[in-house]
C-alpha cells in the first residue's frame, strides 16, 4: 500500500463517529425525545416535524466545571422546509443519561 493510500484510509477513519459503527449510544432513544421536545419548545406543536435516525454520536467536549468529557449527541430534523441539527450534551452519573445541554441550529441559504 502506498503511502498516499494510507493517509486516505486514515483520514477517511477519523472522520467517522467516535463510538463503534452499528452500536447505538445508551442515551440516544433519550435524545429522540428531546429532540421533538425541542423543536415544539421552539415552534410550537407541529405535526410537519420530522426526526431523522439515527442519533450520532459526535466529539465529547470538556466539562466547563472540572474533570471529565461530556458525550455528545447529534440528531436532525425537519419541519416543513426548514432542516435542523441539534447537539444534546450528556453527563455521565451512575449510567443514567443526564441532559446537561443542548443546541440547535436551522440550516438555510441565505
Amino acid at each position: 500500500m502506498t503511502r498516499l493510500a494510507t493517509f486516505i484510509m486514515l483520514s477517511i477513519m477519523l472522520l467517522q463517529p467516535v463510538h463503534a459503527v452499528g452500536k447505538e449510544h445508551k442515551c440516544a432513544p433519550h435524545a429522540l425525545k428531546q429532540a421533538k421536545k425541542l423543536l415544539q419548545f421552539h415552534f410550537g406543536p407541529s405535526d410537519r416535524i420530522e426526526i431523522e435516525q439515527p442519533v450520532t454520536p459526535v466529539r465529547p467536549i470538556k466539562n466547563p466545571a472540572g474533570e471529565g468529557k461530556y458525550d455528545v449527541l447529534e440528531v436532525w430534523a425537519w419541519i416543513y422546509k426548514g432542516r435542523y441539527r441539534m447537539h444534546f450534551i450528556y453527563g455521565h452519573a451512575g449510567g443514567e443519561c443526564v441532559l446537561m445541554g443542548q443546541e440547535i441550529l436551522e440550516y438555510t441559504i441565505l
